[in-house]
């Protein structure tokens, strides 16, 4: 079922305030625009998958261990590479830098406004 205009919305509003907040555990859930799928790497990726199988079949036909192995090596770092996603943790804060004297509202604290309002009778 999918999500209404004004849900969408609220959904937005919680994921820009949990990437001001938390900017570390929300790139770690993996909900972040800038970290994104780059063809770049897994193009290469690919490409060193398929050197890495080649060199374990040239070590195993050759029956030596050590190209084996480095077929191993390289072929399952041409599969971390192909997986591994474009950016890191990019925190953007705008604007001001927060004042000592006044704390900024949290997240958590956020919700629960919202719920004693919902509960008050009035729309968010």
């Amino acid at each position: 079922m999918p999500l209404s205009e004004h849900e969408q919305k609220l959904l937005e509003q919680l994921e820009k305030q949990l990437h001001e907040d938390d900017p570390k555990f929300a790139s770690s859930m993996g909900s972040d625009p800038v970290r994104s799928w780059s063809t770049r790497h897994l193009v290469i990726g690919i490409l060193g998958t398929l050197a890495g199988v080649l060199l374990l079949l040239l070590g195993v036909s050759l029956q030596n261990i050590i190209v084996g192995v480095l077929g191993f090596v390289v072929m399952g770092g041409g599969v971390y590479y192909a997986t591994m996603r474009n950016g890191g943790v990019k925190a953007k804060t705008g604007g001001t830098p927060r004042k000592p004297g006044k704390p900024r509202s949290s997240f958590m604290s956020n919700l629960e406004e919202r719920w004693e309002e919902r509960h008050r009778g009035g729309d968010a």
